[in-house]
């Protein structure tokens, strides 16, 4: 339920702000162990570098360099080294992007479904060969710690291995409904798809999409963000390995005119979209006023649940690693912690924990969290930082200002833990960094309403030892997906994606059986074939004179 003002701290602790000084020559500001992995990445692969050079388009089964007038520099969120140069598409570019997709189409989509089922099986073999570019590409680009970096890859690996299972999940259905009559009813695909991926996940998002949209039969345009591109180009190159034909995967780049072009272009017929409110309200708009299918994953404001009877240890270190791992850049990360009566007194141990992480570039042993993305995103964290402290919200950990030695120019977020009310902006919106806000509830069913009245429903989780408490919670709490005793409750691709309220816009989830619904459309026929129209029951032997 919503405080009154929180009284001030006696003391707050506030540092001087950490500066950035622009971006640095290439490999200038690297660690030896970022040098080598960058240097290793622009040497093996074709369409990403991590040394200063360009990224580039892929399009029809090779990688292009773009003749593009505007240029994106990626920089490594540690150091601010520049990495690569990434192109806004140009718009020739992008329409041989989408030729080479709609001519692809007509070959691709009329393969069989065990080839299409053997290119995602090599392609999960390419992936668990080549990980550990995949996620140095990550680290450097995106500033995950290289374990976390890992995980985006593995999450993504497991839809490609359900993808799998394709053969069966496209299965008909046939019924004979009058004496030699037949209904049946398949699975078609679409014809030319789009995704657009955030940069929180630079493998994982994409992974959802490509194998999706590849084995159901589609062709795919994929624009990874203009942050991060590299994880995005090498998945492509692995597909081309994994015998993909040329024009079924393309990969393009750029920002908002690159995306308006995506939902504007009448040959796409769906679009896949993960990340912020503003702009998935946008393109699930501008996508369906042209007639296309849409799935929108938005924002999110994340609520764990802790009651009394919790086992502590296993609650705090949860929550601990839900709200601050990747720097609080997850869309299922737990952004507010909500303490029921008499774990309130639990605040200083679970302060006490969070202090203990340790932040610095993702290569460095013991790692727990890296840089945010930008020195944009650093300003916009502090700032609601700053908003919770001007509103009467308690800092008790305070990341502003943190500084890491060796790495003077990163966009550092410590760990950060507020008390605030649900009134307070710190609340209302989606922060997005290291930043758990503690609320406090007398009862479940005051957290329930905490819950419930917020806009958001991607991910919730409580924490314990009842069954009558957590079937409760599960029963009445107003959020697409669920944990009793586990953090982020990202469902395996199994299942299907299922957060909703302002966290979704669409009809049709990511992955799953939702995954292949939303790649798909059914066509139904219905044949007669009159048995007594058969004639000649026996074969001739005789020799055949043709009079």
């Amino acid at each position: 339920m919503p405080l009154a003002k929180l009284p001030r701290p006696a003391r707050l602790r506030v540092r001087s702000y950490a500066t950035t000084t622009g971006s640095r020559p290439p490999l200038s500001g690297l660690s030896a162990t970022a040098k080598s992995k960058a240097e290793q990445i622009s040497k093996e692969w074709k369409g990403t570098s991590a040394t200063g050079e360009n990224t580039k388009n892929f399009i029809g089964g090779e990688f292009v360099e773009s003749k593009a007038d505007k240029w994106i520099d990626v920089v490594d969120p540690a150091t601010q080294t520049l990495l690569t140069r990434v192109p806004e598409t140009t718009s020739s570019e992008f329409e041989q992007a989408v030729s080479a997709a709609s001519q692809a189409y007509k070959t691709w989509s009329r393969s069989s479904v065990l080839t299409r089922q053997r290119f995602v099986m090599e392609l999960q073999h390419q992936l668990r060969q080549h990980g550990d570019a995949i996620a140095s590409s990550i680290v450097l680009e995106q500033g995950k710690t290289y374990p976390d970096a890992q995980g985006d890859l593995l999450r993504g690996l497991q839809v490609v291995e359900t993808a799998c299972g394709i053969p069966s999940a496209l299965m008909g259905q046939t019924i004979e409904v009058s004496k030699d009559m037949d209904t049946s009813t398949r699975r078609l695909p679409l014809g030319v798809c789009a995704s657009i991926a955030p940069f929180n996940f630079p493998a994982m998002i994409p992974l959802w999409t490509i194998p999706m949209a590849l084995a159901t039969g589609n062709t795919l345009i994929l624009k990874p963000s203009e942050r991060d591109p590299g994880a995005a180009m090498i998945i492509a190159e692995l597909c081309k390995r994994a015998g993909l034909p040329e024009g079924v995967l393309n990969v393009i780049h750029g920002t908002v005119p690159t995306v308006n072009a995506i939902c504007d272009h009448p040959t796409i017929k769906a679009i896949s979209f993960v990340g912020g409110d503003r702009a998935g309200k946008h393109i699930y708009e501008r996508g369906r006023a042209t007639g296309k299918r849409v799935q929108a994953n938005l924002g999110a404001k994340n609520h764990a649940v802790l009651m009394p009877d919790a086992n502590k240890n296993h609650a705090l270190n949860s929550i601990i690693g839900a709200a601050f791992g990747a720097a609080g850049q997850r869309c299922m990360a737990i952004s507010v912690a909500v303490l029921v009566g008499t774990a309130q007194s639990w605040i200083p141990e679970l302060v006490e924990r969070a202090q203990k992480l340790k932040v610095n570039q993702g290569f460095e042993q013991g790692a727990d969290l890296g840089p945010v993305i930008s020195p944009a995103a650093k300003q916009r964290i502090t700032g609601l930082i700053a908003s919770a402290e001007e509103e009467g919200g308690v800092i008790a950990l305070d990341g502003r200002g943190y500084q890491v030695p060796g790495y003077p120019d990163g966009n550092w977020v410590g760990p950060t833990v507020i008390e605030a009310t649900t009134t307070m902006r710190c609340y209302r919106e989606e922060i997005f960094g290291p930043v758990l806000i503690v609320i406090k509830a007398d009862t479940l069913d005051d957290a329930l309403a905490i819950i419930n009245e917020n806009k958001y429903g991607n991910g919730t989780a409580i924490f314990t030892q009842s069954g009558a408490t957590a079937r409760k919670f599960e029963r009445e709490v107003e959020v697409g997906q669920v944990g009793v005793n586990v953090p982020i409750p990202v469902p395996l691709p199994m299942f299907s994606w299922s957060g909703n309220k302002a966290s979704f816009l669409g009809d049709i989830p990511f992955y799953g059986r939702h995954g292949i619904d939303f790649y798909t459309q059914n066509k139904t026929t219905t044949s007669l074939w009159k048995a007594e129209d058969a004639i000649g029951n026996k074969a001739s032997v005789d020799m055949p004179t043709h009079h």
